[in-house]
């Protein structure tokens, strides 16, 4: 691979990071801006967020990298603190506040580790790749059998009505908007994008441990993809039956019975 694709998939993959960052904290473009500003411990602007997010900011500078490593090394130092308060760090900023209570969820290495200024440009330039966590790329075209695939698997093919409130109560997501969508997947009235399906991975992939199935480490995040992913490929060979013959197929088998 040459240097200029190797930063042309650099820039995607950090874009995707950028994104499920602030999806999975539900933070809005000015967060960030807006805690390094009041932190000083670097400078970005909301319209930097919004074309890193898009993969239009071709050449961000150094201050940029240094404002998003520190923040996020903030934010594992604060979450450590016995005694964080994050009130007076930012006080006279409420919707700051009210951000990081909402979510403030760190980027993490594979090992747990913070990811600094000089660990988010290697990752920008493609250097390096994302950690696992945040590198679970949908493409647009699997998405809607994606989600056909988790309402099958997280209702164990039975009918939503009859698994509704027990996947509700496991889905860990607490906003209205992201708790109405996920209903309306699971139901089949809608389908996620891939960007969606991005942002929400984890979540779905906590939702199992919720339903009691399995623990974190006995199934990763990506384990859990690429078992939605097969189960997609499956539903596209035999799905080309007929509806007629397949209702035909459901009124021999129940006459039988």
């Amino acid at each position: 691979m040459g240097y200029q694709a190797e930063i042309e998939s650099g820039r995607e993959a950090f874009s995707y990071l950028i994104r499920a960052w602030h999806e999975r904290n539900g933070w809005s473009h000015r967060v960030l801006p807006g805690l390094a500003e009041v932190l000083d411990l670097g400078r970005i602007h909301n319209s930097q967020v919004s074309m890193l997010r898009n993969r239009k900011l071709a050449s961000p500078g150094p201050e940029v990298f240094l404002a998003l490593g520190r923040i996020n090394q903030w934010l594992v130092a604060r979450a450590a603190a016995a005694t964080a308060d994050v009130s007076s760090a930012l006080a006279g900023h409420p919707d700051l506040i009210e951000a990081l209570s909402q979510g403030s969820r760190p980027l993490l290495s594979n090992s747990g580790e913070p990811l600094g200024p000089g660990d988010l440009l290697e990752i920008f330039v493609g250097l390096v790749p994302p950690p696992r966590a945040f590198d679970l790329r949908i493409a647009d075209d699997e998405a809607q059998g994606l989600s056909f695939a988790l309402a099958e698997l997280l209702c164990a093919g039975r009918p939503w009505r009859l698994c509704r409130d027990q996947v509700l109560a496991a889905y860990p997501a607490a906003k209205t908007q992201r708790r109405e969508r996920f209903a309306a997947v699971m139901s089949g009235q809608r389908d996620y994008s891939a960007a969606e399906l991005d942002a929400e991975l984890m979540d779905l992939h906590r939702t199992l441990e919720g339903l009691g199935v399995a623990a974190e480490q006995a199934i990763s995040a990506d384990r859990f993809l690429e078992v939605l992913r097969q189960k997609a490929r499956l539903q596209q060979q035999t799905g080309a039956l007929d509806l007629a013959e397949a209702i035909g197929q459901e009124l021999v088998a129940e006459g039988s019975g």
